[in-house]
């Protein structure tokens, strides 16, 4: 309980920071560099950058469209776990890809796993480590250090619909969030995952974007609505979840981004509406930012 009274004493009241002009229909997720907001316009297929007005910053090649992303400061670039998915406007493909752009916006590489069907939802970068998850099939996949290739590091079957990840403070475990299956714990060295039941004894299903905090956890939960943004903790016997801003609470919320200070997260995504018809948006997506205890370090 004292690292979640610290972070709540901490916590500052949330404010908008950037606003997406409505004509990019669908936003999924936040990376940051420390000052750049890096956004991605799902159906368009491409990458913008926000610091006083938003901009296009990079171009994802076709067929490929952004889902989560995620600031690598070690390599200085941009990661994008890239699919097609299943939405009015986009085509059908059997195989997504890990996508790398410089901290220009140029495309430095394309990586898929040997063979078989790839449908990346979410990214993660933690001590070099990259880790990519698969929301149709469970799978979570790593680009690790001195290793060549993608590798799965949990086991067929194990999961249903894998999310957000991060690493845990020992480098052995990764945490990720699946949302049919709750938050698990996978032994990096043996491929099993625990799967922690929340303080009821029930999955806490329904997490979509996650980051690790200190020795906490922070991700987005959107299986009601309206979402909220919870602090996840790690305890013998399960998790212990709460709400980090008391009361707070996001329409259609995605993905979330954190640089150490400042806590991002898209709301007003837009899934929530596609594939319903209707008329065009007649308001963007919105980058909420909370900030954050300096003694909150980002994994």
């Amino acid at each position: 309980m004292i690292w979640l009274a610290a972070l709540a004493a901490a916590v500052v009241q949330p404010q908008v920071v950037a606003t997406i002009d409505p004509g990019h229909r669908l936003v999924e997720g936040v990376a940051t560099d420390g000052r750049t907001i890096f956004v991605s316009s799902v159906i368009d297929g491409i990458i913008l950058a926000c610091d006083r007005t938003c901009r296009d910053w990079a171009k994802l090649p076709l067929g490929l469209h952004p889902l989560g992303i995620t600031w690598d400061g070690t390599r200085g670039g941009l990661w994008v776990a890239a699919d097609c998915p299943d939405i009015p406007g986009v085509a059908k493909c059997e195989r997504g890809a890990l996508v790398l752009f410089n901290g220009a916006g140029r495309l430095r590489g394309i990586i898929t796993p040997p063979q078989g069907p790839f449908h990346p939802g979410d990214v993660s970068v933690s001590r070099g480590g990259v880790f990519v998850s698969d929301s149709r099939n469970g799978l979570v996949w790593s680009l690790l250090v001195g290793r060549r290739g993608l590798r799965a590091v949990n086991r067929p079957g194990d999961g249903k619909s894998a999310q957000g990840t991060a690493l845990a403070p020992s480098g052995t475990a990764l945490i990720v969030a699946d949302y049919s299956r709750g938050i698990g714990s996978i032994d990096l060295e043996t491929t099993a995952t625990t799967w922690l039941p929340r303080q009821d004894g029930k999955p806490l299903r329904g997490v979509d974007g996650l980051v690790r905090c200190g020795d906490g956890y922070i991700g987005v939960y959107n299986g009601e609505t309206p979402g909220q943004i919870l602090t996840v903790r790690m305890k013998p016997s399960g998790i212990e979840y709460r709400e980090l801003v008391k009361g707070l609470t996001l329409p259609d919320p995605t993905q979330i981004a954190f640089d150490g200070k400042r806590l991002l997260a898209v709301a007003d995504s837009g899934w929530a509406a596609i594939g319903k018809g209707g008329s065009a948006r007649r308001t963007g997506a919105r980058i909420v930012m909370i900030p954050l205890s300096r003694q909150c370090n980002a994994a």
